[in-house]
């Protein structure tokens, strides 16, 4: 008999499903941060994370390249998946 999930569980699929985009670079990007980012950040940059996946492909790639200067609301995150990432 397994167990339900749990909300975080729930919220973490959900989010792993946002974060598969369009763009390969963008996955590679996105999941290894869900993966070992996410469980550390406040809700603030949960929130800001989200509405980072608001944004269209080519801009968010932008933003997490250094292409394009984050929004200062974004800039946190961006920095976190940017470290992440390194």
């Amino acid at each position: 008999m397994s167990h339900p999930d749990t909300a975080a569980d729930s919220e973490l699929a959900r989010l792993r499903w946002r974060c598969r985009r369009g763009m390969l670079e963008l996955d590679l990007l996105l999941l290894p941060f869900v993966e070992r980012g996410w469980a550390g950040l406040d809700p603030t940059a949960k929130e800001a994370f989200w509405r980072l996946l608001d944004l269209p492909d080519p801009t968010l790639l932008e933003l997490l390249l250094g292409l394009a200067p984050p929004p200062d609301p974004l800039s946190d995150v961006v920095a976190a998946i940017r470290a992440t990432a390194a």
